[in-house]
């Protein structure tokens, strides 16, 4: 029995973080290893694992009321245990960020490059973000940043709706193993 199905079974493995691994990463014939919990921002079911050999971030994005897309925390303690940005330094490949919202769910699948190009993480002693907003495919943005924002983010987002048929050939475009 694989790790995640053993996590599955014992109601350890996040209810998100499941659906993508049915939805998509075993499709790929990726397989879920390594999985740790990390004990803050649990309520964005925050965990790192690895896919095959790729290191993984995870979070779950949240609905807020006032405002289109969805909101995600993805910062760290440092040493001085304050939080931080991630950084170009810190040993993971991708962020993944699971967005759902009534029936609509998909994945963003951000490289740690696009991360740091987009000023997201810690890059050359340029603070990155403690949290951003994700816009999925099923959000209407109604102003030029979100807009601006949402452009690039489609880029790296994988519909995962039930009556969609993922693009398994974009994922593992995004993962770099096509």
């Amino acid at each position: 029995m694989s790790q995640a199905n053993q996590l599955k079974e014992d109601n350890i493995l996040y209810r998100q973080l499941y659906l993508a691994k049915e939805s998509l990463f075993d499709l790929c014939n990726f397989e879920l290893s390594d999985f740790v919990m990390e004990d803050e921002s649990r309520e964005y079911e925050a965990c790192s694992f690895k896919l095959n050999d790729l290191r993984i971030r995870f979070r779950a994005s949240k609905i807020t009321p006032e405002k289109t897309g969805q909101f995600v925390t993805i910062w760290k303690r440092n040493k001085q245990n304050i939080t931080a940005p991630f950084n170009q330094n810190d040993d993971f490949d991708f962020l993944i960020i699971c967005s759902q919202d009534k029936n609509n769910f998909g994945l963003f699948i951000f490289s740690k490059t696009i991360l740091a190009d987009k000023g997201i993480i810690t890059i050359n002693n340029k603070d990155g973000k403690r949290g951003i907003r994700v816009y999925p495919n099923w959000n209407t943005v109604t102003n030029k940043q979100a807009e601006k924002t949402q452009r690039w983010q489609t880029k790296h987002f994988i519909d995962l709706r039930a009556n969609e048929q993922p693009n398994l050939d974009s994922a593992k475009q995004l993962f770099g193993t096509s």
